[in-house]
């Protein structure tokens, strides 16, 4: 009997087994009624978070039509463990931006036989799914119980069963399960995987905070050797940004972190300084193209190595080596979350290990922070470009070092147009990578310095969604919202990149935030100067050590501006100045008030507010 003897045969639809997500915006028409434009530009910024990990997951969506979102997996625990990873990354996103631009959105999962026709699907198994979709809480997850009979071993996720629901156009009520997302800290929620520690005599991690927060400390360089100290340094400042795109951790800067270099501190000081939970040290020995990497994370508080690796690998593995390490130390930390997140091909900077050594002798240099590193800094930047004209990396840290020799006026008769410059590198590397966080970070600079302020939180998202721990994106969203009225969010922005970057006094954009957070809580109306990060003390302190060195006192003035010209404090800092701080502050070109200025004898004789003891203060 032939084929063709059954024309109807040849007429069925294709079928096959998948596992559909359906998603949808909670309260999407409201928001499009109250302000398209601004809606759409929220939508477009959770659907990169939503669609990046369904692409992650291996998944591909095939529908979506305004707010909604429909996908297809060929296996349901990549289905889940993509909704759960953006549910959580929006969660995050909706802590750092304003209420009017908060989106949630819930999710429905299903497994079931669905029909092929052309790149669309369809029958029960995709309708099912988007009939749990509204099932779902507001930021949450509902699936069948199909869908959960495929997972629930198989993962360390917490189920909800909410009983039987009749859904429309399907026969028989349909099993659902929610998947909780809310048990303490997000790790709770995920695959924790194997217990790494087990029959390694080393002691699980008891998680103190919601987040983890670690410091990795500048490794050793075992070669002894200062022409090896930009390679050293490159590669944990590289293995710090992996850590700082993470959600489920929070790690101290590169900045911070490094000036803690050749200062004698011992665990339990920088423990305390910092108020981390762990600190992961190493050290770095090279050899021709051989490497040696050395790493120990410790818990400071119980005096225990967590665990500690040696890796003898050559050049061409040193991506690889800087993945392991951050996938070992996460794993120890918080088990298998967001492991998924950190693939290397979104971020590896170049193939051509030439222009990987450039771009990190060009960031060394950056490092710097005077006239000879800017400029040492864009050459090196420039032959890392020669040398691999794909490298983005290498053109966003060039627009970095033209900024920085801008803001410090180290460019002067150096370069013709600097600020184009800058603008054609931010350019070619959002072409190379759009999603470089150094780019979009600028470009919310950029777009802020000319008062595109929709356009500039945009960019700020984008960049706090691809790397959520850097200060100066913190900074640059913190100020942002304080400019345009959203002071309580700016300073609780500014806060966050204090903790992240307390180590100020430098030549970093670190001093400033002080200065950041007085000013935000000026506009906010509470400035008490009663929290931790500006109490009177810290201030005071922090002035002085100004006054005593040559650090530019313009990065704080906007701060101390408000501080000297509020009358609630003006009488403390009066009180601790001396004459010659005051006449130091006034050649600053500070707007003091009358209580700061010279008094004349007839003032002195009348009214010395300054101090009743004499014998300590001389008028100026």
């Amino acid at each position: 009997m032939e084929k063709n003897d059954f024309p109807l045969f040849d007429r069925r639809p294709k079928r096959k087994l998948a596992a559909i997500l359906a998603a949808d915006v909670v309260g999407f028409s409201k928001m499009m009624g109250e302000n398209e434009d601004r809606t759409l530009v929220n939508l477009k910024a959770c659907r990169e978070i939503t669609d990046g990990a369904i692409r992650e997951h291996h998944g591909r969506v095939f529908g979506s039509a305004g707010d909604s979102v429909i996908a297809e997996f060929a296996s349901p625990v990549d289905a889940v463990l993509a909704a759960v990873e953006f549910q959580i990354n929006l969660r995050d996103r909706n802590s750092a931006v304003s209420p009017q631009d908060q989106m949630q959105f819930r999710v429905g999962l299903n497994l079931g036989d669905v029909i092929v026709e052309g790149e669309n699907l369809f029958g029960d198994g995709v309708n099912v799914a988007a009939r749990m979709e509204p099932l779902a809480k507001p930021g949450g997850i509902c699936i069948s119980g199909k869908f959960y009979d495929e997972v629930h071993r198989k993962l360390e996720l917490i189920f909800e069963n909410v009983g039987a629901h009749e859904v429309k156009n399907i026969a028989n009520p349909v099993q659902t399960y929610h998947v909780v997302l809310d048990q303490g800290s997000d790790a709770a929620a995920f695959d924790k995987g194997p217990d790494v520690n087990k029959g390694n005599d080393q002691k699980s991690i008891p998680i103190k905070n919601e987040k983890p927060r670690i410091i990795i400390l500048p490794f050793v360089n075992s070669n002894n050797n200062e022409d090896n100290e930009f390679l050293v340094d490159g590669i944990v400042e590289d293995i710090i940004t992996e850590f700082s795109r993470l959600n489920s951790i929070e790690i101290i800067s590169r900045h911070s972190a490094f000036g803690c270099k050749n200062k004698g501190l011992d665990n339990g000081q920088i423990m305390k300084q910092f108020n981390v939970n762990y600190i992961a040290t190493g050290s770095i020995r090279s050899s021709g193209n051989r490497i040696r990497i050395s790493v120990e994370l410790t818990d400071p508080s119980l005096g225990n190595s967590i665990w500690n690796e040696r890796y003898d690998r050559t050049m061409e593995d040193i991506f690889d080596v800087q993945d392991e390490i951050v996938r070992k130390i996460m794993v120890a930390l918080v088990g298998k979350l967001e492991l998924v997140s950190l693939e290397r091909a979104k971020r590896k900077p170049t193939e051509d290990l030439t222009s990987y050594e450039y771009l990190l002798r060009g960031r060394d240099f950056h490092h710097k922070f005077s006239k000879e590193g800017v400029l040492s800094a864009i050459e090196m930047l420039d032959k890392s470009i020669t040398a691999d004209p794909d490298n983005a990396q290498a053109y966003a840290w060039r627009a970095c070092s033209i900024g920085q020799g801008l803001g410090n006026g180290y460019l002067e008769g150096e370069m013709e147009n600097p600020f184009e410059e800058i603008k054609a590198m931010i350019q070619k590397a959002s072409e190379l990578d759009e999603n470089d966080f150094e780019c979009n970070r600028l470009l919310c600079e950029i777009n802020k310095f000319f008062e595109d302020f929709q356009q500039a939180e945009y960019y700020g998202n984008k960049a706090c969604n691809i790397n959520p721990n850097d200060p100066r994106i913190l900074s640059a969203m913190g100020d942002l919202f304080v400019i345009t009225n959203r002071a309580e969010e700016g300073v609780n922005l500014l806060i966050k990149a204090y903790e992240l970057d307390p180590m100020g006094l430098g030549a970093s954009n670190a001093d400033k935030r002080i200065g950041d957070v007085m000013f935000g809580t000026y506009v906010k109306g509470d400035y008490d100067l009663e929290s931790e990060v500006i109490s009177e003390n810290r201030l005071l302190n922090l002035l002085r050590e100004i006054l005593s060195s040559d650090l530019k006192f313009q990065e704080f003035k906007q701060g101390f501006d408000v501080m000297f010209t509020d009358s609630r404090h003006s009488s403390y800092f009066v009180e601790k100045l001396s004459d010659e701080e005051l006449e130091s502050l006034q050649q600053q070109n500070i707007e003091l008030p009358s209580i700061f200025l010279p008094m004349n004898n007839e003032d002195i004789n009348n009214n010395d507010i300054r101090n009743n003891d004499s014998s300590t203060h001389s008028v100026v």
